[in-house]
């Protein structure tokens, strides 16, 4: 239940001329069917290594695996001292706006094994006094379930989906005892995705 302490709200922080922007991204799981995809706001001023929070908990993935931002200008990610890469940034020197840039669209790559690509837009740029703040990252709207984490990618994912919808497949039995519940792809629920950015303070 949304309480007045918890409802994601813009909150009233004190007297200034300065202005800040909130980002409206879409957020959408490539290569799968039915469309997962997800609304969500956040401020502009936030640091990749929170929105990588912000997007784990909106998609509904358990986080746990490694993940890289691509935008047009570089990519960025967590350094790994044992395997340097000199062509990947470390997000957590990089907000999204400077990350950004000019572009508006950027990836996010969850999970190196399965590699779950997600296309995000930027949709709309909203400036408001700094007066004004958001508490937490809004789910707007979204759509379809997020998929199992360890399924084996888009196959895998494909392959899951057919094993379960028919009793007589010969995967039926074992993919249901694995997934241990009941599984509607195109299930979403704008609530329980808010419910898990709360979460996240901004």
């Amino acid at each position: 239940m949304v309480t007045s302490s918890n409802r994601p709200s813009l909150k009233l922080v004190g007297s200034s001329t300065r202005n800040v922007k909130v980002l409206q991204l879409k957020v959408e799981l490539q290569g799968v069917l039915p469309k997962v995809w997800r609304r969500v706001l956040v401020p502009a001023s936030i640091r990749l290594p929170k929105l990588h929070v912000v997007l784990l908990r909106v998609m509904g993935w358990d986080g746990g695996h490694l993940h890289e931002f691509e935008f047009a200008e570089g990519r960025y990610g967590v350094p790994n001292p044992d395997w340097p890469d000199e062509s990947m940034g470390d997000e957590s020197k990089v907000t999204l706006t400077k990350a950004l840039g000019y572009s508006t669209t950027f990836t996010w790559t969850y999970d190196f094994g399965d590699d779950w690509a997600h296309k995000i837009k930027v949709e709309r740029v909203d400036t408001m006094p700094a007066e004004l703040k958001l508490q937490f990252p809004m789910c707007l709207a979204g759509a379809g379930a997020c998929p199992p984490e360890d399924v084996g990618g888009t196959p895998g994912y494909a392959d899951f989906l057919q094993a379960i919808a028919d009793p007589a497949h010969p995967e039926h039995d074992d993919m249901t005892a694995w997934i241990g519940r009941p599984f509607d792809p195109n299930a979403f629920n704008v609530q329980e995705a808010q419910d898990r950015l709360y979460e996240i303070k901004l």
